[in-house]
Formats: structure tokens, C-alpha cells, sequence
């Protein structure tokens, strides 16, 4: 079905998500056949949190695909700084750009914008909501690297405030994943996400102990504990440092074991990881730029 904005991954189905990761692997094939296919279009980027991974990646993205980008820049330096609501801001934005990248810190922001613009607008995360393009690269790596038949997730470490949690639950559910929790009781799934995952049929447990699921496990997808999502601070130290994993740990792993990270990570993945078989989040980040293209080819196109 056309979207005419990426809000969420709850309203992505399996054929939206499929013709994505189908046209990114065509991409990833063959970059110079899209290299000039969206010359002279737009693409306005509104980035009211910091980010590296997701707006280096969009910016790489629109570029290769002949396209540009015009930049709010900073907050402190824009007109938000002046009071301007974020309705105004993009308002005003989509005059200059074909669609919109925005990452907000609250919950629900990017839903609201869409509603003032007439423009594709596309969700980077907003605050410890959804972030459905990090959801697509995520199971873009995973079809990658270890397919979706009989797959098992499992999902540790911050289920609390994980956006990219969130959304990759939903996402899983449509590819009939067993999934996996993994957290202290402080930081496990909202009661409003696990109701969507089970009104959505999803095959789920959840566990404070990793080593009760590490074996049976396809995939691994290790997320830090967001220090700036807590509301309070003694909160997150009694967490802090908790759940992490390193070469040890994974050699009671299968030897196919996919490692996941939506990065940037702390301390949660110890650097012996990287070179073990199973490490694949450098890749997963690289990732980003053949599934961001396709998704903005689609889009553009008005074939999503």
C-alpha cells in the first residue's frame, strides 16, 4: 500500500518491508545504476537530537542517489531556538525539499509533524518511540546474515526506552520470529508494546538472564542502556553496566551466532567481540546506506 510518510514499523507490512530490503540488495549490487536517478531532488533533514550513524547515512544516501540534502543545522542556531513550534519549523521546510528526515526526543513528535506537511516525512527517531529505518537495515542485516526461516531473536539490554527495540519487535512479528527479552526488571518492555506484540501474535518470552537462551539463539541484538532516555538519574546507575557480553560469553553461542549493535555502544559488547565470527554490527551500520536509498528511492518514486 503507497506511505505517504515512515512514522512507525507497526504500519509497515511484510510486502513494504520485503520490497525495501528487495530493492536494497539491488542497490547494494549495483550502485552506479541509481546514481544519477534522483538528480535535482530535495531532501530536508531536521535532526532535533544528535546522531552520526542515521543522518550520515540518509546524507550518504540521498547524495549516491544523485539527489541533496538542505540541513535545519543545529538547534541552538535555528529558529527553534526562538520559540518557532515544531509545526511551524516543518512547515516551512517542506518548501524547500521533495521529502523530510526528522528525529525529535519526544515520543509521538514525528506522528504530529507528518500531520502539517504534505511532503513524505520520514521518522529517525523520536525519543524512546519508534525508529522504523533502523528497523530496516536491522532486518536487512539479518536476511544477510542468517535468513528468516525458524529464525530466533534475542533482544537484550535496554527494552525500556530502546526505540529500536520497539521497532524491531513489531517488525518481527511479521516474519513469525521466536523472540527473546532479555533485561533487569527495570528496563523490560512497556505494557503498551508487549499488548501491540501479543495483539499481534508475536512468539515471545521474556527473561533477566541471558544464559537461559544464549544457545538456542540465531541472533543476538545487543542495545546499551540510554542514559539520556532515563527521566532519573539514580534510576540508570542501578542499571548502568549491566548486561554485557564479550568472547567468553559467546562460547556457549551457536557457532552461526549473528551479533547485533544499533550503536553507539558503551561498554555492553567488549571490543574481543569484534573479532569473533559472530560480530555484525560495523556491518549493520554500513547497512544504512544501500537500505536508506532504497527506501528514499521508493518513496520518491511513489511506489511504497
Amino acid at each position: 500500500m503507497p506511505q505517504d510518510h515512515i512514522i512507525s514499523a507497526k504500519h509497515l507490512s511484510r510486502a513494504d518491508i520485503e520490497s525495501v530490503l528487495d530493492r536494497a540488495a539491488e542497490i547494494a549490487a549495483d550502485p552506479d545504476a541509481v546514481a544519477d536517478r534522483h538528480d535535482g531532488k530535495l531532501l530536508g533533514t531536521l535532526f532535533f537530537e544528535p546522531s552520526t550513524r542515521t543522518k550520515m547515512s540518509f546524507t550518504a544516501a540521498m547524495k549516491r542517489l544523485g539527489g541533496d540534502i538542505v540541513d535545519m543545522g543545529p538547534v541552538d542556531q535555528s529558529s527553534v531556538k526562538k520559540g518557532e513550534s515544531l509545526a511551524d519549523t516543518v512547515r516551512v521546510v517542506e518548501g524547500y525539499a521533495d521529502a523530510l528526515v526528522m528525529r525529535h526526543p519526544l515520543e509521538g513528535s514525528a506522528k504530529m509533524a507528518s500531520e502539517f506537511v504534505d511532503v513524505p516525512l520520514i521518522n529517525a527517531g523520536d525519543g524512546a518511540g519508534q525508529h522504523p529505518t533502523q528497523t530496516l537495515l536491522d532486518l536487512y542485516t539479518i536476511r544477510e546474515s542468517a535468513g528468516f526461516d525458524d529464525l530466533t531473536v534475542g533482544i537484550m539490554g535496554d527494552l525500556k526506552y530502546g526505540r529500536t527495540v520497539h521497532s524491531l519487535a513489531h517488525a518481527l512479528t511479521t516474519f513469525d520470529a521466536q523472540q527473546h527479552f532479555v533485561s533487569p526488571e527495570s528496563l523490560k518492555l512497556p505494557r503498551g508494546v508487549r499488548y501491540d506484540l501479543h495483539e499481534a501474535g508475536a512468539s515471545m518470552r521474556e527473561h533477566t538472564d541471558l544464559d537461559e537462551v544464549l544457545d538456542s539463539l540465531d541472533v543476538l541484538y545487543v542495545t546499551r542502556i540510554q542514559a539520556e532516555r532515563f527521566p532519573d538519574e539514580d534510576e540508570y546507575r542501578k542499571v548502568a553496566g549491566e548486561y554485557q557480553i564479550d568472547a567468553e560469553t559467546l562460547e556457549a553461542a551457536k557457532d552461526d551466532l549473528v551479533v547485533m549493535h544499533p550503536l553507539p555502544r558503551v561498554d555492553e559488547i567488549a571490543p574481543d567481540v569484534d573479532e569473533t565470527d559472530h560480530a555484525r554490527y560495523f556491518e549493520q551500520a554500513h547497512n544504512g546506506v544501500p537500505v536508506r536509498m532504497a527506501l528514499l528511492d521508493l518513496i520518491l518514486e511513489g511506489n511504497l
